[in-house]
């Protein structure tokens, strides 16, 4: 027991250093808390303190900084996240042109960002035929399937 509690710090070290790197890959700062915790094993290691509670004023330490510390590092770190959807949600409620008639079982548009996708008629709409030019709005995408709803055409003066 004596060789333990005389190489504890070196544990710590690499407890230390595994878990800052794994929170490098993670940023979930979960891990970051735990290398806290580990930093104040060390430290109580280094005043003489057995390694029994070494362990416990690291779990302590790690479980306080979790519950405390972690929720507001989370919320400050997601506050300057990128606000532009992207991907499937970035189609949602764009508009497009029929190119092949759209029914409810299939047909083809072309997206205002000039991709061509399939599509069918939404069920929340009549479901009536939308024939070739009229424009269409984008109220779902499953699969690789586009379900879109026309858009009204509004009578001019």
């Amino acid at each position: 027991m004596d060789v333990l509690t005389q190489y504890a710090w070196i544990v710590w070290l690499v407890l230390i250093l595994a878990f800052a790197t794994i929170e490098v890959f993670t940023l979930e700062m979960t891990f970051l808390m735990l290398a806290l915790g580990s930093v104040a094993g060390l430290l109580s290691g280094l005043f003489g303190i057995p390694w029994w509670a070494q362990f416990i004023v690291a779990a302590l330490v790690a479980v306080t900084l979790i519950l405390t510390l972690r929720p507001s590092l989370l919320r400050m770190l997601r506050r300057g996240g990128d606000p532009t959807r992207s991907n499937i949600d970035a189609l949602i409620g764009a508009d497009g042109q029929v190119v092949r008639t759209v029914t409810p079982a299939g047909g083809q548009v072309r997206l205002q960002n000039g991709d061509v996708w399939t599509a069918r008629l939404s069920p929340i709409t009549e479901q009536a035929d939308v024939a070739v030019g009229e424009r269409v709005l984008v109220t779902g995408i499953d699969g690789a399937t586009a379900v879109v709803v026309p858009v009204e055409r509004s009578t001019g003066a």
